[in-house]
């Protein structure tokens, strides 16, 4: 069962976005979530707890929110934002962006004692561009609302050569309801992703790839793993129990270490701050 909930649809299209989307597109990204990435993927803060464009990783604070250089220039955007959601708890602002890229499978707010509540909003998107919970794939339209289910392995996948930016918003506090205002019915049901049981023989062939591994060839190589997910009915997680049986068969024991510390710090365990290092 999808855990992560539809909420409302915005009226996205009463919003002119295109020329501020372009802006988002030419924003430099510093690499804060490269560990995670593979491919195209990009966060752009709008707003978040100082203003200051520098202060790009995210984490709990208390206090107003400021808009950062780029909120400053994205009026429409924030527009949307203030139009639709309350903002005493609103803690940050970002976009993602996705272009023929693919997020490891992971769980947020391992680093802090509580869990906020995530929204996102597609602002461009695709049918390419996916998202991903336990065993579910899943597609959230323009303008749709979710609220992502943070504490369970969820993961996204965009194959389009053209960037998928999904406006999030970040709020203190896991149980409260966040009331959004002048939504608009939903028009079409929930979108899930049909897929095939994967075969024997392609998770094999999949294993047996790991033969050829290398250190250096680690971290790109393991996207192939993440990727089957989106492709075959399997748990996000399994991921990870590939890739790490591929590297075992590298003989290579600091290498088997490596491919575990990765699930660990995606999925089980991390602290405030902490760097995972290929």
């Amino acid at each position: 069962m999808l855990k992560s909930q539809r909420l409302a649809v915005l009226p996205i299209d009463s919003y002119d976005l295109d020329s501020e989307l372009s802006i988002v597109d030419r924003h430099e990204y510093g690499g804060e979530y490269d560990t995670f990435t593979f491919g195209s993927w990009s966060s752009h803060v709008l707003a978040n707890g100082s203003g200051a464009d520098s202060d790009t990783a995210f984490r709990p604070h208390v206090g107003s929110l400021a808009l950062t250089g780029l909120g400053k220039q994205l009026q429409g955007i924030m527009s949307l934002v203030t139009s639709h959601f309350p903002l005493d708890r609103l803690q940050w602002v970002r976009i993602f962006s996705l272009r023929d890229g693919i997020i490891s499978p992971h769980v947020d707010f391992l680093e802090w004692a509580e869990p906020g509540t995530r929204l996102q909003i597609p602002l461009r998107t695709s049918e390419e561009s996916l998202h991903s919970e336990n065993d579910t794939v899943y597609h959230i339209r323009r303008g749709e609302v979710w609220k992502i289910h943070t504490t369970d392995p969820h993961s996204a996948r965009s194959t389009s050569g053209t960037a998928r930016l999904s406006l999030c918003l970040d709020f203190a506090g896991a149980e409260e309801p966040i009331a959004i205002r002048d939504d608009i019915p939903a028009a079409e049901p929930i979108r899930i992703m049909e897929r095939p049981e994967p075969t024997d023989a392609e998770i094999e062939e999949l294993i047996e790839s790991g033969r050829n591994l290398t250190p250096a060839t680690m971290r790109p190589e393991f996207r192939r793993f993440a990727e089957l997910h989106f492709e075959r009915r399997a748990h996000a997680t399994a991921a990870f129990d590939w890739y790490i049986e591929a590297v075992r068969r590298t003989g290579n024991a600091e290498m088997v270490a490596k491919a575990q510390a990765f699930r660990t710090y995606c999925i089980e365990k991390r602290s405030d701050g902490e760097a995972f290092h290929w």
